[in-house]
């Protein structure tokens, strides 16, 4: 079996970004596109992966941690001599290697096992991965002899108008003999528009060697799509959007409105649920089958068991058991674990609480680090008091407990199983067993209270 390496070129800034953030590190749908690059290279099982950083290269480093060896390029002094520093880890390899750039996040590992597969039956010493280009400004030419033959590659400033014509376009992706591929690198040189020491100049010496340069011309020209700046981006995010939900709805996801529907990679949905347009999917999201997500919802890291209802509501680092349902416009914050049957109603907030099986919450209130048991009414206007400025408290409710309207529970304290709270109450003391808590002043009447404002002998307000 034929030794395979890989080198990841992520050592450029990305001026036209304009950014603080180098530009590997900017995300498409979720994850920063080196990663994207990464992922896909992994899948092809190399022995070695060196990714090259630059600019920003500890936060490359710290993102990626020990998925891959790294080789610094101080300078920028062009692909060339980004991927010559990868030689002190390499340079012994025998096999191919494989060099992609880590703004092309739509690569996919089938793309590279071809690629590979190519090169190694053609017996070459370089193979380019080609695309037709719709419009090819700013990319590389591969030029070729009149009966398709490789010559070389010309860079966009470096083309004449014979050239520049030319449609079909380097992608930035190459396999090489990893010993040959060192060998040429010391022979290049900086000779052009841009004195830097072009990695494509390897494809020309070769050439002069007699050695064999092929071009394997991927169908899809989307998938070589190259981010430069905040446009490019947007491009690629939106194809890969379309990749993803297209693989949601193959595996038996309705998406109502699939451009207007928002998935990151890594999320995960189960068969026969709907989606509505304007959902945001993020993270670690995994929601199970015959759900329902209305639109306008956002879920971040969020556990959504079967049989699950949201409408129109965020969900952040949180889990919905079986059969609950939350919405419209309510708010399940961290740590926020929603038991079976629960039905959270319209704005409400839960933070850092367990809601037991069958309880109700049905609208306007907040519960914040708190436990509650099972078959519970939480009236309207409830709101857990665990906060007194200084440090936060913890409320235990017990099972089948009525909670009044309006009420205040404020924690800490002890809500007994079989419980009222009269709407209105103020709770501060722990609740024994089957005790109804009335905690309210009692009311007063002032008898012609009227008779003592101003307005009282006005004609208008009688």
């Amino acid at each position: 079996m034929v030794n395979k390496n890989a080198i990841i070129l992520a050592a450029g800034k990305g001026t036209r970004m304009k950014s603080k953030l180098y530009k590997v590190l900017h995300e498409v749908c979720g994850r920063p596109m080196v990663d994207h690059v990464l992922t896909q290279v992994e899948r092809t099982n190399p022995t070695n992966i060196v990714t090259i950083v630059g600019h920003g290269a500890e936060k490359v480093k710290d993102y990626l941690g020990g998925r891959s060896q790294y080789a610094l390029q101080a300078e920028q002094l062009g692909t060339g001599h980004a991927v010559l520093q990868a030689e002190a880890l390499l340079k012994d390899e025998d096999g191919i290697t494989i060099v992609v750039s880590g703004d092309t996040p739509l690569l996919t590992a089938e793309t590279f096992e071809k690629l590979f597969a190519y090169h190694h039956d053609k017996g070459a010493k370089a193979t380019i991965l080609t695309a037709t280009a719709p419009d090819p400004t700013g990319y590389g030419r591969i030029i070729r002899n009149d009966i398709g033959i490789v010559e070389k590659i010309v860079e966009q400033k470096d083309a004449n108008d014979k050239e520049a014509a030319v449609n079909e376009i380097n992608t930035g992706v190459y396999c090489f003999d990893n010993q040959t591929l060192f060998q040429a690198l010391h022979e290049v040189t900086n000779k052009n528009a841009q004195g830097e020491y072009y990695l494509t100049d390897v494809v020309e010496i070769l050439k002069k060697k007699g050695e064999i340069v092929a071009a394997y011309r991927m169908p899809n020209f989307e998938e070589s799509m190259g981010v430069n700046d905040r446009i490019a981006l947007a491009a690629a995010t939106k194809v890969m959007r379309k990749r993803i939900n297209t693989e949601h709805m193959r595996n038996g996801v309705t998406l109502i409105d699939p451009d207007n529907t928002y998935i990151e990679v890594g999320v995960t949905i189960g068969n026969d649920t709907i989606v509505e347009p304007n959902v945001v999917l993020k993270g670690n999201t995994i929601i199970g089958s015959d759900c329902f997500v209305g639109a306008g919802s956002t879920l971040i890291d969020a556990t959504i068991e079967d049989n699950v209802q949201i409408t129109s509501s965020m969900i952040e680092s949180a889990m919905m058991h079986t059969g609950a349902n939350i919405g419209p416009n309510s708010h399940l914050r961290p740590n926020a674990e929603i038991g079976e049957a629960v039905h959270i109603g319209n704005f409400c907030e839960v933070k850092n609480a367990k809601i037991g099986d069958r309880t109700k919450i049905g609208h306007l209130s907040y519960v914040g680090d708190a436990t509650l048991g099972t078959d519970i009414n939480v009236g309207c206007g409830v709101v857990f008091v665990n906060y007194d400025g200084v440090a936060k408290h913890h409320a235990n409710v017990g099972s089948h407990v009525f909670i009044g309207s309006n009420s205040n529970i404020v924690a800490p304290v002890e809500i007994a199983d079989h419980t009222f709270i009269a709407a209105g109450s103020t709770i501060t003391d722990d609740v024994p067993e089957k005790a109804m808590a009335i905690a309210r002043a009692r009311q007063t009447n002032k008898a012609n209270y009227w008779a003592k404002l101003p307005v009282a002998n006005d004609e208008e307000w009688q």
